[in-house]
């Protein structure tokens, strides 16, 4: 008999509707699976039929076959183990399969029948509304996962022999609204499906931000509103680097913080997320599936509100920033879209990490070539780095910092020129004065800062409107030249600059998408000089990264010259007054060694020596003179009788 079920597998981070067939016919009994299974998937037959056997079924022998269809598709995962028992259970007659026809089945199973959690079900869901099906059978664990999404009828399934009950309620069910399941709810003990967060959303007044009250925002989540245990006003000074990046979240530019220890680079950094704007719906539909493909959802609530903030060691390798395996799976990248990848002490990142990042800050997305298939993951972050200027931390200050020019060469040297042009803004992080440490200014809050920003992320929706973009960062060439024109005072300052300071194309690019956005901050409608300068001073990190060792040889022939012409106005008397210094200061080094001085250490010498020809006595010294003659004339005597035909015999 021949029975057909659905389920879905996962493709990257979208779903793929399988269909799983299953037919059982009289003949050599036997169980097969065929349809480029992974071996997980493969192990299903041993766990499916034992899980029958302890759940009370018993079949009589036969020659079980099952497919998953389509063939060509790699399938991976233990979703499938439900939809295997269904079809199993529909070919040997003891499930309506016929009224499974507008439903997925998603769910592992235990060997005692137990339908246990799986991950990647927000995904499949979505999958399961886009192919047109009304119902979805999940184990009880990811039921609230599963309301996420609107316009879908949740069945949560504890056992197998529950899903044969509730097959039965589908039929008297067909006429009911999706998103609720009235015969079935009370079974699981659940609430109402259609209560989900997706269903709230969606009775929103457009154009309203239900939990800020804030107009133009897209549909928010009435409910949720974002807390932090952080805030911009915990940081006292450094109002450069905080102005820089309130730049880069306003046009969502990379960014990076260079400067010594200890000067706030990581704590400002992690308060990146609090200036940030609240997630739209699609948003945290994008942020939450990888998040459920990666089992990393929260259980209080299976959905992402917050923007993510990835910040990995720098011993991550790159498949971990990437993503990969066996079964491909999202990396530190792809975590971090729509939010912010923190890259701390960038330069201790092993190269082709860092590496890594060229393609992925260009395309915002990862594509992993495998033979089983082709892969892609989001990669659509913002990108924010901190380095110390040299391995010790404290370059330029010559009288902390003992690092050579090789050294901070090696150190920046892994950093190449590609992944600094894609860096648009680097600011430098001073040593904070001790005034600003202990002074009673009342710093700018997260929120202020957020509204600024904000105001900012309006105006650029307007503005690229209809053409593919969001941010100033995402302008293209022909972009460039529409919104950000300059007057013919501003052209001639920045083409003098430009030709100063070698500038490349990328970096004439970048310039002007961050004038923008300084522009746009300022409410200004064109691009003026300030806005210019101040992008230019943000673009300084190829010339610090130039002049790190060069001024490092700078100071060292200052040193020699300052050195030089103070021997030349010393004169003769004065070369000879250094040679005698120099040679006090090697005698001081020698007595240094020896505390009792050079004289004392050659007497002690010398006095030890004698001490032992005294100590071995007159005979022992004739002995031992005797002794060496003796083997002196032996060894000739051999020579010579070797250098002879006859041996020496004749002599």
């Amino acid at each position: 008999m021949f029975s057909k079920v659905c389920g879905i597998g996962l493709l990257g981070v979208e779903g793929c509707l399988v269909h799983v067939e299953a037919d059982a016919q009289d003949g050599l009994p036997g169980f097969a699976m065929v349809g480029a299974l992974a071996p997980e998937v493969r192990e299903a037959q041993d766990r499916v039929r034992t899980a029958l056997k302890n759940a009370g079924f018993r079949f009589p022998p036969k020659k079980v076959t099952v497919n998953l269809s389509p063939a060509g598709i790699h399938k991976s995962g233990t979703g499938f183990d439900l939809p295997i028992a269904a079809a199993i259970l529909g070919a040997y007659g003891e499930l309506d399969w016929e009224s499974l026809a507008d439903a997925v089945l998603i769910g592992e199973m235990g060997l005692d029948g137990v339908v246990k959690p799986v991950r990647g079900i927000l995904p499949m869901v979505i999958e399961a509304k886009n192919c047109g099906k009304t119902v979805c059978y999940l184990p009880e664990e990811n039921v609230r996962e599963g309301q996420m999404i609107p316009g879908l009828r949740i069945v949560g399934i504890g056992h197998i022999r529950d899903l044969i009950a509730r097959a039965g309620c589908e039929e008297a069910a067909d006429g009911d609204e999706p998103g609720h399941d009235d015969g079935c709810a009370d079974a699981t003990g659940r609430d109402e499906p259609g209560e989900g967060i997706g269903n709230r959303a969606r009775n929103d007044a457009p154009g309203k931000d239900a939990d800020c009250g804030r107009e133009g925002a897209e549909v928010h989540f009435p409910y949720v509103v974002n807390t932090y245990d952080v805030d911009y006003r915990d940081v006292q000074g450094q109002w450069l680097m905080k102005r820089a990046t309130e730049v880069a979240v306003a046009g969502r530019h990379n960014l990076l913080y260079i400067g010594p220890a200890g000067t706030g680079k990581t704590m400002i950094a992690e308060r990146i997320p609090t200036i940030m704007p609240s997630c739209t719906m699609e948003e945290m539909l994008e942020i939450s599936k990888i998040y459920s493909i990666c089992g990393m959802l929260p259980k209080e609530q299976p959905f992402m509100t917050r923007r993510p903030f990835r910040c990995p060691h720098h011993s991550a390798t790159a498949q971990a920033l990437t993503g990969g395996g066996r079964s491909p799976m999202p990396g530190e990248m792809s975590l971090a879209s729509g939010g912010v990848l923190f890259l701390d002490e960038l330069p201790e990142f092993s190269r082709n990490a860092i590496e890594l990042l060229r393609q992925p800050l260009e395309s915002h997305r990862i594509v992993l070539s495998r033979v089983s298939g082709r892969y892609e993951f989001p990669a659509d972050f913002m990108l924010v780095a901190a380095a110390n200027p040299c391995p010790c931390g404290h370059f330029p200050d010559r009288n902390r910092c003992r690092c050579s020019e090789e050294q901070i060469r090696r150190y920046f040297g892994k950093i190449s020129k590609p992944i600094l042009d894609r860096i648009d803004i680097c600011t430098e992080a001073a040593p904070v004065d001790f005034k600003d440490l202990r002074g009673r200014r009342k710093e700018e809050s997260s929120e202020r800062i957020r509204e600024r920003v904000e105001r900012v992320r309006r105006i650029q929706k307007e503005r690229f409107a209809g053409r593919g973009i969001r941010f100033n960062s995402q302008m293209t060439g022909e972009d460039i030249r529409v919104f950000c024109s300059l007057s013919r005072e501003e052209e001639e300052f920045f083409r003098e600059v430009y030709q100063r300071k070698g500038l490349s194309a990328r970096a004439y690019s970048k310039i002007l998408k961050v004038a923008r956005t300084i522009a746009d901050l300022d409410g200004a409608e064109r691009i003026g000089r300030s806005h210019l300068s101040e992008a230019i001073g943000y673009r300084s990190l190829e010339e610090k990264y130039r002049q790190i060792p060069e001024a490092y040889e700078r100071q060292k022939a200052s040193d020699r010259s300052g050195e030089a012409v103070q021997a030349q106005k010393a004169g003769p008397a004065g070369n000879d007054a250094r040679r005698q210094e120099s040679g006090r200061y090697e005698d001081i080094g020698l007595q240094q060694a020896d505390p009792r001085g050079c004289d004392a250490q050659q007497e002690t010498l010398s006095d030890r020596h004698d001490a032992r020809r005294k100590k071995a006595g007159p005979d022992r010294n004739d002995a031992r003179r005797q002794e060496s003659d003796r083997n002196e004339y032996i060894g000739h005597d051999a020579r010579r009788k070797k250098d002879r035909p006859d041996g020496g015999d004749a002599l």
